[in-house]
């Protein structure tokens, strides 16, 4: 049993790290999702086509999907408070540098630092909510962290396209770096990566019960032991297709897909993508807690799929729907992609518990592999069925379209095989 103060001292040193490292990827997730509303401006600043702007956004995905197994490296032998400390400088340096290019090129450097130092935050999230909270709130508090994280994608929608009535995007690119240097510092110094660090019992231990082993071996024999999992492959499939085809289209081409075949302003049509991000926040949030009291994973998964992939066909269609119809219809959309974000829970389930960090991040490839491929792909696509010269049209966007609803369908499938855990450890330490 704890004393009251340890109590105290447990919770605060929870919400602290939970608190900083959140904030963090907020800032991860407002990067991720905010060339969709200033497209237009990119493109204009440095005459860009679209598969060019679909390369500059892609960037970012590219670096995050190369780290993601390094990431879960790092988080299971530094711990997560250096990683992000790192992370947070580098990122902070990278948006600075984003928002005073003068070309192409600097301004894909500067998103490439971006996603190069934003790529451990959630990884180390994940690291910490397995170290500071108990296992059977796991998959809540990946949910919790979806919808913190989401406060991000929503700035970066509505928000992001009202402030640049008053300011430049440089500015607020500039800015945003400056805040990730703020938080960098705060996390090297007020971070604790396990209860242990601070003198404290882990959370099993406080449960009565035996605390999960160290990994004994080189962290190169954990990565194996990960890879060789064939229970760990499905849920990176799950994730390119229902991440890679979400964050594609919600960060880069829903904004000028909305503009051009039904003629919205800007400052509308990032309203609808504000609702497909708030229903991926509060989906993730609550789909994660219904799983945690249901004791399943894989028919809540399936069915928050198959929900996402119906909700492609009307706008596949050209489809003229009302308003609220509209907005109803994208909220579903970012609801049922939420789905994936339970692989989390199941790649963690089905591996020891030392190498979380390694489990959740091979998992954690696969949506940002599916972004970096469908973004500059699908621009390449709505280029292709262009005319030169003329303004796009539905038919253009059905070709791009196309290929996201068919990655979609690629992760129901998925889905299908992936190992029901009944919310517990299912991998013998």
């Amino acid at each position: 049993m704890l004393t009251r103060h340890e109590a105290k001292k447990l919770y605060r040193l929870r919400w602290t790290a939970f608190g900083i490292v959140g904030l963090a990827y907020i800032l991860s997730f407002f990067h991720r999702f905010a060339p969709a509303a200033i497209a237009a401006d990119l493109q204009q600043e440095f005459a860009a086509s679209g598969a060019e702007l679909g390369g500059l956004a892609a960037t970012y995905f590219y670096v995050y999907t190369v780290m993601q197994v390094p990431t879960g490296i790092l988080a299971d032998t530094l711990g997560p408070r250096r990683i992000v400390a790192l992370g947070g400088v580098i990122a902070g340096i990278g948006s600075i540098l984003f928002g005073l290019a003068d070309t192409l090129t600097a301004a894909s450097i500067g998103r490439l630092l971006v996603g190069l130092g934003v790529s451990v935050t959630f990884i180390s999230l994940l690291k910490l909510n397995a170290a500071w909270f108990h296992d059977r709130h796991f998959a809540t508090m990946a949910g919790l962290s979806i919808l913190l994280g989401n406060v991000g994608s929503l700035l970066a929608a509505a928000p992001l396209a009202w402030a640049l009535a008053f300011t430049s995007w440089r500015t607020v690119f500039v800015g945003v770096g400056g805040l990730s240097l703020v938080l960098a510092g705060l996390a090297w110094w007020l971070v604790r990566n396990n209860p242990g660090e601070a003198g404290l019992p882990s959370l099993r231990e406080i449960d009565g019960k035996q605390a999960h082993p160290p990994h004994a071996g080189h962290w190169y024999d954990g990565l194996l032991t990960v890879l060789r999992n064939r229970a760990t492959w499905p849920g990176l499939w799950v994730n390119t297709g229902l991440s890679g085809s979400l964050f594609a289209f919600g960060g880069l081409w829903a904004v000028p897909f909305l503009c051009d075949v039904y003629g919205m302003e800007r400052t509308a049509a990032t309203g609808y993508t504000t609702l497909l991000l708030m229903g991926f926040a509060l989906g993730a949030f609550f789909i994660g807690t219904l799983s945690d009291r249901l004791g399943k994973r894989k028919p809540v998964m399936i069915a928050a799929a198959l929900t996402y992939c119906l909700c492609w066909l009307p706008w596949l269609a050209g489809a003229k729907l009302p308003v609220l119809a509209g907005y109803a219809l994208f909220f579903l959309m970012g609801l049922g992609a939420s789905g994936f974000t339970l692989t989390w829970a199941c790649a963690k389930e089905v591996n020891p518990h030392a190498l979380s960090g390694m489990a959740t991040s091979v998992v954690n490839i696969g949506g940002f592999l599916g972004t970096g491929i469908m973004q500059p792909l699908a621009g390449w696509a709505i280029d292709f069925a262009r005319h030169d010269g003329a303004a796009r049209t539905l038919a253009d966007y059905q070709a791009g379209l196309g290929i996201m609803f068919g990655f979609s369908l690629m992760g129901l499938i998925a889905a299908l095989f992936i190992r029901e855990t009944h919310c517990r450890y299912i991998h013998p330490d």
